[in-house]
């Protein structure tokens, strides 16, 4: 069975690396090599990652962290309109093309951080998740592993990104959600859920 991961440095520089050995021989694990950022940016990468995509049957996502950081003083990066409007489409493109789509909630950061803050996570999580489950998402939530234990799960040198062990236990998470999905998933891996093809002239 394939699977993609898809999210920011959470997954980037976090569980993704270990999920894969998780699984096990039989999934193949594709996952970009990009960082995917904020909302928009992984909207617009869904573009560009169709092809490597192809043929998963379960796509297990997270952005948030980008798009709430505070970096100028002046709120979030994503306005919660922006924010719900580019998640909700991520949703649609990923469900028309995949069987199951699962939603990782995004990981607090600590008191110390200086751009990041919790009750905006929280309240952002708090927004997305309800309309997301009324897609028919599948929701992991990581935060409420995570929040558990800060000081131990999520690094004190830049306050956001997950320790060696924060890391192995959203990989085990992570792992754990997918293969309890797929069990429900009936469905052969013969190419069904293949995208549709990539059309010329879009910008690159």
């Amino acid at each position: 069975m394939k699977v993609t991961l898809l999210g920011d440095s959470i997954r980037m520089a976090g569980y993704g690396s270990l999920v894969p050995a998780l699984l096990g021989d039989s999934f193949e694990v594709y996952q970009p090599q990009d960082n995917c950022r904020f909302a928009k940016y992984t909207l617009r990468g869904l573009f560009d990652w169709e092809k490597q995509m192809a043929g998963s049957q379960i796509v297990h996502w997270n952005n948030g962290l980008w798009d709430f950081c505070d970096l100028f003083g002046d709120g979030p990066f994503s306005t919660e309109d922006e924010y719900v409007s580019d998640m909700l489409r991520i949703a649609n493109i990923l469900l028309t093309r995949h069987e199951k789509v699962i939603f990782a909630t995004t990981t607090p950061v600590t008191e110390q951080n200086v751009y990041d803050k919790n009750p905006v996570i929280e309240h952002y999580n708090r927004l997305i998740v309800p309309l997301l489950e009324e897609k028919g998402v599948i929701i992991n939530d990581l935060h409420r592993l995570v929040v558990k234990d800060i000081n131990r799960y999520i690094r004190q040198d830049d306050n956001i990104h997950l320790t060696d062990e924060g890391a192995a236990v959203c990989a085990r998470q992570v792992a754990d959600t997918i293969l309890s999905v797929s069990k429900t998933i009936s469905t052969p891996d013969d190419g069904t859920y293949s995208p549709r093809s990539i059309q010329s002239g879009a910008p690159v």
